[in-house]
């Protein structure tokens, strides 16, 4: 099980928090962003003075009330209300645009994290790391640090930062009023000591910050592991929902298998780790409130035991006693914010990890480029690598130093046993596979068909023209693609909206890949087993058609397959095979002509391996 990012110190996780909180600060809506905080701020303060007014408000309540003094009572009673008017007021738009600076906060996160995750592949590159060795310090679950851990992250940082920043301002506000108030305690010492009698000079100050420091500690003792859980339970939680949409995604294939037993158990399995973990957290949880409980019910009745001794001596008067009080109460509140918060700490701690992780994660995917260099796809008239070497994330090599070319007309199929490296190739030439070498030219006007076409729910115009716009294709066009890739039942269905990657079979999912072709008509076309879910009439008609469509746009044909239908619709043949035991790539390519016919005559399909 992977374990949180452990900071030695303080110092390292506020690193941590800078590298994420800073960007937004000083990004293009830096001003409003600054702005907002700074009037925050400024409430803050302005809610700690109206506590000061309010605190002191007490010791003349209170002395008129002692001192039976109707006319102050009444006069007090009015100041209350304005003073609780101008503290309301402050607290509802300290909250409001506290709220707001979170929304704003969390928007440009979550666009700046979605636009890094989708640039250059990244989230193609980030889940096929899972499958290497060290995955296990990878980031699980990108879309829960994007959704979830981004929402925790700017609610618990504004939140907390500004407790902190009260609870200070409130301290140095407090602490001189009741330094002031408590006066000093004469303690006399033992005869061991030498006899005689110790001044306390702001004794109650003293006893706040012992009182806070004992129960942090102890806080501190109890709650520790909450850090660990809350990041564990983050985790498991995604862990058990990410299995839940798998089962969704395949249901048709879990059906057809008979799997719900083994997906049922998987589900349990995974939902007894989130139980589990989280009746640890709940126990330390439950544990932490106990102490919590007790210290705060304690803190209501310990500074009039510790300041009781004056006021019966006479020292002080009763409003001068709940002034103290208060007084105390606020001190203890700033001294106790990290008990009174911890829970909250735990959870922004383990979040704050969690983001970290995958910022590293995507700041090494911004800085590892692929080998694979492809020339500006507007500058190649033809498909050509050069150096080209591929391998597999474990290290091993499939191909060495091997140079292709396609040119204009060329029609090439490729072959060679499962686990030779046809779909790296693939890959590769698309420019998304990582364990590669060498320099690729692809020109533009390039279409891919992968082997598990993607098609989003919705319109099926949308399916059909993903990922452009269907608003640049006029129905008729839309139909006709349709028409042309034998699916001419689905032509009165444009605007019908469905889960289209689900709804259809595995061979109307193939030629729905097709029509997309036939629809947007690119020069050039590189298919991984486009039509293996196909009738041998179906592919015929339609590699015819999408032969002669590359053709008259210029360009060419590289088809990946195993069966030898799809012979007579190509002129050249690349059979990877294997090399020799003591060669340094498992496969090497051999090129040779495939039997003329008029369906792919034509080309050269140069190829060579060294």
């Amino acid at each position: 099980m992977a374990q949180p990012p452990q900071p030695r110190n303080l110092r390292a996780f506020a690193r941590q928090l800078a590298a994420l909180a800073l960007p937004y600060f000083n990004s293009e809506n830096k001003w409003k962003a600054r702005g907002m905080l700074l009037a925050i701020v400024l409430l803050n303060l302005g809610a700690v003075y109206m506590l000061v007014q309010i605190n002191e408000w007490y010791r003349v309540f209170y002395d008129a009330l002692q001192e039976k003094n109707q006319t102050v009572f009444w006069q007090q009673i009015g100041r209350f209300g304005w003073l609780a008017l101008i503290y309301i007021v402050i607290a509802v738009y300290k909250f409001y645009l506290t709220q707001i600076l979170q929304l704003r906060w969390r928007v440009w996160m979550t666009d700046h994290y979605l636009g890094r995750w989708l640039a250059h592949k990244a989230f193609y590159r980030l889940e096929l790391a899972r499958y290497t060795e060290g995955s296990e310090r990878l980031p699980d679950n990108p879309d829960q640090r994007i959704q979830e851990d981004l929402n925790l992250f700017t609610s618990y940082t504004v939140s907390l930062l500004m407790g902190i920043f009260n609870a200070l301002v409130t301290l140095l506000s407090f602490v001189g009023i009741l330094w002031t108030l408590s006066g000093s305690l004469t303690v006399p010492l033992p005869g061991f000591l030498g006899g005689g009698q110790w001044d306390i000079a702001g004794y109650m100050v003293w006893a706040a910050v012992l009182y806070c420091l004992v129960g942090s500690a102890i806080t501190h003792w109890i709650g520790k592991p909450q850090v660990r859980l809350n990041f564990e339970q983050q985790m498991l939680e995604a862990n058990f929902r990410h299995h839940m949409i798998r089962v969704r995604e395949y249901s048709e294939a879990i059906a057809l298998d008979g799997g719900e037993r083994v997906e049922r158990q998987q589900l349990d399995l995974r939902f007894a780790d989130v139980m589990g973990n989280y009746l640890r957290l709940l126990k330390n949880q439950k544990s932490l409130t106990w102490f919590n409980s007790f210290f705060g019910q304690a803190a209501i009745i310990f500074p009039l035991i510790v300041a009781a001794p004056r006021y019966f001596s006479g020292a002080i008067q009763l409003g001068q006693l709940m002034q103290i009080n208060s007084a105390f109460g606020r001190v203890q509140d700033s001294l106790s914010w990290l008990v009174d918060n911890y829970m909250s700490l735990a959870v922004w701690k383990a979040t704050t990890d969690r983001l970290t992780g995958f910022e590293d994660s995507l700041a090494q995917q911004d800085r590892a480029t692929s080998a694979v260099a492809r020339s500006a796809p507007t500058g190649a008239a033809a498909i050509a690598a050069q150096d080209l070497s591929i391998g597999l994330p474990g290290g091993r090599h499939l191909l060495d130093h091997a140079t292709l070319q396609v040119a204009p007309g060329d029609t090439v199929l490729v072959h060679g046993p499962s686990g030779s490296g046809k779909s790296s190739l693939f890959r590769t030439l698309a420019g998304i596979w990582p364990h590669a070498q060498g320099q690729v030219q692809m020109p533009a006007d390039t279409m891919f068909i992968p082997q598990q076409p993607y098609f989003p729910d919705g319109r099926l115009r949308d399916a059909l023209a993903y990922p452009e716009s269907a608003d640049r294709y006029t129905d008729e066009a839309l139909k006709q693609a349709l028409d042309e890739a034998l699916l001419p039942q689905l032509a009165d269905q444009l605007d019908r909206r469905d889960a289209w990657g689900q709804k259809l079979s595995g061979g109307e999912r193939q030629r729905l890949a097709l029509a997309r072709v036939l629809l947007k008509r690119p020069a050039w076309v590189l298919a991984d087993e486009a039509t293996s879910a196909l009738d041998e009439a179906a592919e015929a008609t339609l590699y015819q058609r999408l032969v002669a469509a590359v053709r008259r746009a210029g360009g060419g044909i590289v088809s990946i397959a195993h069966r030898s239908t799809l012979i007579e619709h190509h002129r050249v043949r690349w059979a990877l095979r294997p090399e020799a035991p003591e060669a340094a790539a498992a496969y090497r390519v051999e090129v040779s002509a495939l039997p003329t016919s008029p369906a792919g005559a034509g080309g050269s399909g140069a190829a060579s391996a060294g």
